[in-house]
């Protein structure tokens, strides 16, 4: 027979409760180990046998000594741990538990209703606490509560690890503090359903961030959409994300589905987010509240079903005071805030990146080009404004360019070349032919002016390019504009060498 719901453990001796295995869906319960450590007979037994009935494998200890001396052979997840104990007190034990086996997640118990003795176990690493005494629906309660947060504690660190050490195929890339602090956030936000806004400059890899969330959460196998909110048609905007119903205007001869439903329980990845007009922000904000979009030119709203990410480069704070971006949907959207760090902050990470990126692209390629220790140098100094996505474009500008098997510093960018003129003193021997090479031999030293070096760099390029303005101009890092520009400066815009343009 169970026991009633009003019963109270912890008041006095009583019959430890028939408990009926209750209802859970997760199986992994079943594997979770837990030690009841109180000194009261009755109570260790009634928790006991609940916890038993809840599908865990149970282990009792009487005082903290016999806790310890279980600690030490057993394999314990969860602790139901009464503060007031012989042999050492709860505290104590919790501190050595917290000290010696971190994963070990703690549910402690006190008789006195101290709200202090309470807050000092939280501190010291204690997840919940119940407070004597307590209904048997509270400790249910409380230790399954108490296992869910386990399991995803353990999915949380698995992840982790697969995120740091993960390579190629999206996988984010490094190693250094910055990206270990990221790599937690995001094995936490992963496995929540909470709004998440990226942040960090252009090239960081904001995208990438929100797919890695996407596919390591329980609805990885679920569409993946992202929005480009700066790029969408201002007229059409509304249609894009809500969908419309056909007639609702002008070329509407069929309804579509917006891309805010299309998701279909995955994930939405509004980026530059900053960019939506205002009007539509408030259209937005409710149907992020309620869940439902509603068509261009319907009358019955849509209910959607997917997590929302966001991003942007620019400060929403700012722009929130200046009444560009609304407070309300800030707030909707920032329930986690995720920095994603610069480039130049993270340099550690840049040898890494670069070398990935290489591989990727002698794969694709076919190629077998390496770096001179000198570029990899220079490229590891170097502060990339444009972040990851500059690196990834000035090493497969380097791999076009390349006329052997090695990348030298006259492959890379000008302005790479130019910063390590600037940062380095006149080589000699091998570093100094690597420095010739560079100038094109136009001085004895291998110093010339940034205009020729930026000259060089140009006319080599198309001339490599066979002519190939556009893609010369994509390698370079430039606009087409400014290449016409620069041709027209040499006089050569018509033609370099007998390439035609």
């Amino acid at each position: 027979m169970s026991a009633p719901s009003g019963v109270l453990i912890g008041v006095s001796p009583l019959e430890p409760p028939a408990v009926t295995r209750k209802a859970v869906s997760d199986e992994r319960l079943e594997l979770l180990h837990v030690l009841i450590v109180d000194d009261d007979d009755a109570v260790r037994k009634a928790c006991c046998t609940i916890a038993a009935g809840m599908g865990f494998a149970v282990m009792s200890a009487d005082s903290a000594t016999a806790a310890r001396a279980i600690l030490k052979h057993q394999k314990v997840d969860l602790i139901l741990l009464d503060l007031k104990l012989p042999g050492g007190g709860g505290l104590g034990l919790l501190e050595q538990v917290k000290a010696l086996h971190p994963d070990t997640s703690v549910v402690v118990m006190t008789a006195f209703a101290s709200v202090a003795s309470a807050v000092e176990a939280m501190r010291i690493g204690a997840g919940d606490y119940l407070t004597k005494p307590f209904a048997l629906e509270e400790l249910t309660t409380v230790l399954e509560r108490a296992s869910q947060q386990h399991q995803i504690d353990i999915e949380s660190r698995k992840l982790r690890e697969k995120l740091r050490t993960q390579k190629g195929q999206g996988g984010l890339i490094g190693q250094s503090p910055e990206m270990e602090k990221l790599y937690r956030i995001l094995s936490k936000v992963a496995f929540s359903a909470h709004p998440v806004l990226i942040l960090g400059e252009s090239g960081t890899g904001k995208e990438l961030v929100a797919r890695s969330i996407h596919l390591n959460g329980p609805n990885a196998s679920k569409p993946f959409v992202p929005v480009d909110c700066g790029s969408l048609v201002p007229t059409l905007i509304e249609s894009e994300l809500f969908g419309h119903v056909k007639g609702a205007f002008t070329g509407a001869d069929r309804a579509k589905d917006g891309l805010l439903a299309s998701a279909e329980g995955g994930t939405v990845f509004l980026d530059e987010i900053g960019e939506l007009p205002l009007d539509l922000q408030a259209k937005l904000l409710r149907a992020l509240q309620e869940k439902e979009v509603r068509p261009v030119g319907a009358t019955q709203a849509k209910p959607i079903s997917a997590r929302v990410l966001a991003a942007t480069n620019r400060d929403l704070a700012t722009m929130v005071e200046r009444g560009q971006f609304r407070k309300d949907l800030y707030f909707r959207l920032s329930v986690v805030n995720l920095r994603i760090p610069p480039l130049r902050d993270r340099r550690d990470d840049i040898a890494p990146l670069a070398m990935h990126f290489l591989a990727r692209m002698n794969r694709e390629n076919g190629t077998s080009h390496t770096f001179s220790d000198d570029a990899l140098r220079v490229m590891s100094e170097f502060d990339w404004p444009g972040n990851v996505r500059e690196l990834e474009n000035a090493i497969e500008r380097a791999c076009a360019l390349s006329s052997g098997p090695v990348l030298h510093m006259g492959d890379l960018p000008t302005q790479l070349q130019d910063f390590r003129l600037h940062r380095t003193p006149p080589q000699h021997g091998a570093e100094a032919e690597v420095q010739h090479d560079v100038t094109d031999g136009t001085g004895g030293n291998g110093i010339v002016s940034i205009a020729e070096m930026e000259k060089h760099a140009i006319l080599g390029t198309i001339r490599q390019l066979n002519g190939d303005k556009l893609m010369a101009a994509k390698l370079l890092g430039i606009g087409k504009t400014t290449l016409y520009r620069k041709l027209k400066e040499y006089g050569l815009a018509e033609d370099v060498d007998g390439a035609a343009f």
